[in-house]
């Protein structure tokens, strides 16, 4: 059926130097249209930046093993690594003396950083979190505390305050620095500066923070960091932990084996000093690479004029949402908090994944649904009771697939047009009048919502597909 509306042409931000692989790919409709693909997504995960992918393919015929090799093209590869390294340490200001560690992502940071606390360690945290900054302090020596969520910038520098003051021998504060659900900026440099006046150092989950915002590890003297080359648009499979290198140098290597060791007997290991003791086995050069291209770009761009662009599209779409009937807007703290290009929200009347499932299916939107890694904060944005998350609980224990509370978030990246913005609007505003022109229904291998029947043909790819059927 043909939409009553019509869209603008997507007339891009100021962003020529930072072109993404993918923005003309044009996608199926279920009406058996086809229209361009419109990236709501880029929280999850971006598109790679052309550069990098240019960069890379001029690198990839030297690529070879790293350290230790007497070859042109193993030598290479390692000044090319190590070179990754420090300019992931110039781009979030990293000290000198830090390490800077190549992980698999942020999630993969915050663990390596948990199995390196000191013995007993006491950590601290919000319930508000993302997973990856909530639940790797569960299984280490120590113990771990859950403070309660903050309603205000403010209040979260009180709550800490007050706790560490009671707690004297807390050894680590756990924050992020923007929040995957709603977008919220956490006031970094205030609870970095609470936390080491009690003794304790603080990491910062930087995961939506550093494509987005400038961050100067040294300046707001942050202890440790972490950050995800995926949503750095360099989706090759690395990430980085940056920070003192004490706890990192005492702790036991995060992976046994190659490369992390200086000599091995059958009875004693001599384990490596700075970051390879953490890198054993052979590194992802590649992905490392990568992140840096993609770090080195934003940085030649400038994160500051970067930050104040979709700042300035963030906001106008939380204002253009608000007008549709229906829809509502979840925020944790007051209105006017600084927040990055992240917004979450229900419209009433439809279940998340269907309203994702019909922005897909019927426009051609990427969003994100489901309560985004970050379940305690979901629940108390939807006002989900004690009762009912029993009973979930219950429910899944037993082995059963309920429904599970959740949301719809649309999140803006370099990519991202005013355009873009609007015929997401006329598209929520479309569904709320009219309801779907399509039927759906339940995929009963993953419990989400799917067109039924889905005509939508699939490209021919050269790798291998697997579809749930």
């Amino acid at each position: 059926m043909t939409k009553s509306f019509v869209t603008t042409k997507a007339t891009p931000l100021d962003t020529s130097s930072l072109e993404l692989i993918g923005t003309s790919i044009e996608v199926p409709l279920v009406s058996g249209t086809w229209r361009r693909y419109v990236n709501l997504d880029y929280a999850a995960s971006t598109p790679a930046l052309v550069a990098v992918k240019e960069r890379l393919d001029a690198f990839g015929p030297y690529y070879s093993s790293v350290h230790r090799g007497a070859g042109l093209k193993s030598q290479i590869s390692t000044a090319a690594y190590e070179g990754a390294r420090e300019t992931l340490r110039r781009f979030f200001h990293g000290r000198p003396s830090d390490s800077v560690i190549v992980t698999r992502n942020t999630t993969d940071s915050m663990n390596l950083l948990a199995s390196c606390l000191p013995s007993s360690a006491h950590v601290v945290a919000f319930t508000s979190e993302h997973h990856a900054t909530l639940l790797p302090w569960q299984h280490t020596s120590g113990d771990v505390e859950y403070l309660e969520m903050p309603t205000s910038a403010s209040q979260a520098i009180e709550r800490l305050t007050s706790y560490l003051e009671a707690h004297p021998l807390t050894t680590l504060v756990a924050v992020t620095g923007a929040s995957n659900v709603t977008g919220e900026v956490w006031p970094i440099a205030e609870l970095t500066s609470v936390a080491h006046a009690n003794g304790a150092r603080i990491v910062i989950d930087a995961a939506q923070m550093a494509p987005h915002l400038p961050i100067d590890m040294a300046a707001l003297d942050i202890d440790y960091l972490a950050a995800s080359g995926h949503k750095l648009y360099a989706p090759y499979g690395a990430g980085v932990l940056i920070g003192r290198a004490d706890w990192l140098d005492r702790a036991d290597a995060y992976l046994r084996g190659g490369g992390a060791v200086d000599f091995v007997t059958p009875t004693e290991v001599l384990w490596s000093k700075g970051p390879t003791r953490h890198e054993a086995g052979s590194p992802n050069v590649i992905g490392a690479v990568a992140m840096a291209i993609a770090c080195e770009t934003l940085e030649n761009y400038g994160m500051d004029r970067l930050a104040e662009e979709e700042i300035d599209l963030a906001s106008y779409a939380r204002t253009e949402l608000g007008t549709i009937p229906g829809i509502e807007l979840y925020r944790l703290w007051e209105p006017e908090a600084p927040r990055i290009g992240v917004v979450t929200f229900n419209l009433n009347g439809y279940d998340h994944s269907h309203l994702a499932a019909i922005l897909s299916a019927e426009y051609g939107i990427g969003v994100r649904h489901g309560c985004f890694c970050a379940h305690p904060l979901i629940l108390e944005l939807l006002n989900v009771s004690d009762e009912q998350a029993v009973s979930l609980r219950a429910e899944l224990k037993a082995g059963r697939r309920p429904r599970l509370p959740g949301a719809v978030r649309m999140s803006v990246g370099v990519g991202t047009t005013r355009a873009d913005v609007d015929y997401l609007v006329a598209s929520l505003r479309h569904i709320a009048a009219e309801g779907p022109d399509w039927t759906y229904g339940i995929d009963q291998a993953t419990g989400e919502f799917k067109p039924d029947p889905d005509p939508r043909p699939w490209p021919d790819l050269p790798v291998p597909l697997e579809r749930s059927e």
